[in-house]
């Protein structure tokens, strides 16, 4: 992923908007956090640019990816899912899963917000 060229679009798509890097040195996913948790708790929206995401699960949250642009793979229970961009797929709470992209453009809608302590990470696949 070209870090410094996807931070820069999306400080010009999302002026003021906070980015996270969620692999500092080497970033596979970045965030941008468009309407965060801590406004309000019933739900937080960011865009992510992900090219692989880690393993995870939510206690309590669902999350909802739609995909903006490019294609990606979901995988969500050991099953896989594909997206291209229009297409929706909803992650229950306790679902394991990560995703595959190439600077793919997605938006996350989790509810209620998201926390990093409801953020469970399994492993570095």
């Amino acid at each position: 992923m070209n870090h410094k060229k996807v931070i820069e679009i999306l400080k010009q798509k999302y002026p003021g908007k906070k980015i996270i890097k969620k692999d500092k040195n080497s970033p596979t996913e970045i965030v941008c956090e468009i309407d965060p948790t801590e406004n309000h708790k019933d739900y937080s929206i960011v865009i992510a640019v992900i090219d692989r995401s880690i393993p995870h699960y939510h206690k309590i949250t669902t999350e909802i990816y739609e995909v903006i642009k490019g294609e990606l793979t979901i995988y969500k229970n050991n099953k896989e899912h594909k997206l291209k961009p229009g297409d929706k797929l909803t992650i229950l709470p306790n679902e394991i899963h990560y995703a595959i992209g190439a600077e793919t453009l997605v938006k996350t809608t989790g509810r209620p917000g998201w926390t990093i302590s409801d953020h469970i990470i399994i492993s570095n696949k």
